[in-house]
């Protein structure tokens, strides 16, 4: 029985894709690994090993002792950290007799920085917001003078502080500004950039040494605890619909194609609408699946499985279409401490009354 070990094991991103390998024909062993014992101990893998966080000195010899011990024939990341520093000593897991199924490291580099990905997807003519890197307190002024919108508002974000929206604000006080760098410490890390509209939409994929294996779109609706966030964005989708956009299939694609001309992975694009309604990526969440990827599976669409299967027995999935396959409509309505619900619009309000 082939092993599967997956990193971030307990954290909401990685249990999903964990929940959706356990659904699998092939009934492989999923194996767990994370740096936070309060996750790890609730995590439904198998087995569930502690191992330090990636960017430190141990952790490259706690994870060979884990990949010795079970021997797995494939492992799997969830966070833009761990991603990172596992790339880097690939050749050393693949080494061990463990698969990957990543990017080149090269790739990851450009998608885990912002402004690099940036760069990336301007060049390649794709609409983007217009970015400034803010090295001092005459650069902030200047996005603001440059960037602000008719209310003089600017995007303001850490260049690489990882997903969930950590370390933006929107904001057209200068003042403000200056205070959230300096709480960041972050003069010559920050990024301002032009003000999009709060409505977004996703696009995740699976490729295969330059061919795409599958698609999905999804539109969210709101986050969860965005009323708490400075930015108004957690990167906790609270409700997920899945839906069809020819023009973000099209754009997305060649946002992936903008930083890897042969991809290979998971690469998922994030993207905001501008005033024009025209979206933009933001980033690309890269060689991870999103947090709510257990919404495409229980809709029909196991994508992790889909990935293991082309990494371990290199099968390819046979659907009747490779881009957008599940039906527009579906909803994946999620809330702190409550299972989440997969409904159509018209099931989810028979289970509401209105007087």
């Amino acid at each position: 029985m082939e092993k599967i070990l997956i990193g971030g094991a307990g954290g909401a991103p990685s249990e999903g894709v964990i929940n959706s390998l356990l659904l699998s024909d092939k009934k492989e062993e999923i194996i767990g690994m994370g740096s936070i014992p309060s996750d790890l101990a609730m995590s439904a893998a198998k087995r569930r090993y502690v191992v330090p966080y990636a960017n430190t000195a141990e952790y490259k010899d706690e994870l060979m002792k884990v990949l010795a011990a079970e021997k797995p024939g494939l492992i799997h990341f969830q966070n833009d950290l761990e991603i990172y520093y596992a790339s880097l000593i690939r050749d050393d897991i693949m080494g061990a007799g463990t698969r990957v199924f990543m990017p080149r490291h090269e790739v990851i580099d450009t998608c885990v920085s912002k402004w690099k990905s940036w760069n990336a997807f301007k060049k390649a003519g794709i609409t983007v917001p217009e970015n400034q890197f803010i090295n001092d307190e005459s650069d902030l002024k200047r996005a603001f003078a440059e960037l602000g919108d008719s209310d003089g508002k600017i995007w303001l974000r850490a260049n690489d502080m990882g997903g969930g929206g950590m370390g933006s604000i929107p904001t057209n006080d200068y003042a403000m500004a200056k205070a959230w760098i300096d709480r960041y410490n972050g003069w010559g890390d920050f990024i301002a950039a032009q003000m999009l509209t709060s409505q977004t939409i996703t696009w995740l994929s699976i490729w295969w040494e330059g061919e795409l294996v599958v698609a999905q779109t999804r539109k969210r609706t709101g986050w969860i605890h965005g009323n708490r966030s400075a930015s108004g964005v957690t990167g906790v989708t609270k409700v997920g619909t899945t839906c069809s956009d020819d023009v973000v299939t099209d754009i997305a694609i060649k946002t992936v194609k903008a930083v890897d001309d042969k991809p290979h992975g998971i690469f998922g694009v994030d993207f905001a609408y501008d005033t024009n309604g025209v979206p933009n990526p933001t980033e690309i969440n890269i060689s991870r699946f999103f947090t709510t990827v257990l919404f495409f599976t229980k809709a029909g669409l196991n994508m992790p499985v889909i990935f293991k299967d082309l990494a371990l027995y290199n099968e390819m999935p046979k659907l009747e279409k490779k881009i957008n396959p599940l039906p527009d409509g579906l909803m994946w309505l999620r809330a702190m401490d409550h299972e989440p619900m997969l409904v159509t619009d018209e099931q989810m309000r028979e289970r509401i009354i209105t007087l």
